[in-house]
């Protein structure tokens, strides 16, 4: 019993330290979702899931020995977020009078979303599972599992909350878009990526 708390305690820890970040995301997109009504909560929580298992399941490959994705260009993934950011304001600028129209998501996106944003999640749970029993990473994954839903709880939670209706309701148009640039610029700069490309030029 001591040992499966303390392994819930280590996954908790993990995911926790993991997904700070993913929570402002999540938060942001709610909001939207109570503003525009897009993309729904539904989606947020399919593509947020889908996203998580993905990059789960990345990880576990990695920790099998398994390359997917090179190293040197996993910052790619950062022009995903970067382009639906980009998106995002030009549209937020072209229906300033009608906001319902600024953004359509889906979650596809949101997945795209959790995914780009997972490189630090890859390197992290790659390196615990290295270390891990077979029964040990059975009972990571289903705890990551239960706190996916948790996550989703308590962003569309806060982001439901009239108070921050209130305050986010000046900027909830854009809130979305700045959130992706930054995570898509961040990824991009963080990963060397653009370093790389400028070399082989």
């Amino acid at each position: 019993m001591t040992d499966l708390v303390s392994i819930l305690l280590a996954a908790t820890l993990l995911w926790a330290g993991t997904n700070i970040d993913n929570l402002v995301v999540l938060t942001a997109l709610f909001v939207q979702s109570a503003r525009l009504d897009t993309p729904r909560p539904s989606q947020i929580v399919l593509g947020q899931y889908s996203g998580s298992i993905f990059l789960i399941a990345i990880s576990v490959a990695a920790a099998a020995g398994l390359m997917i994705i090179p190293d040197q260009w996993v910052g790619l993934l950062g022009l995903v977020p970067l382009g639906l950011g980009i998106y995002g304001f030009i549209k937020a600028f072209q229906y300033r009078e009608s906001p319902m129209e600024t953004a359509m998501m889906g979650s596809g996106s949101v997945a795209a979303i959790v995914i780009a944003n997972g490189g630090d999640n890859i390197s992290a749970y790659t390196a615990a599972f290295r270390t891990f029993s077979i029964e040990r990473t059975m009972i990571t994954i289903g705890t990551f599992l239960v706190l996916i839903a948790v996550w989703c709880a308590a962003a569309r939670l806060a982001a439901t909350r009239k108070k921050v209706l209130i305050a986010l309701d000046s900027v909830s148009r854009w809130l979305v878009p700045v959130v992706y640039v930054t995570i898509g610029t961040l990824i991009i700069i963080t990963s060397g990526i653009a370093f790389r490309i400028a070399s082989t030029l």
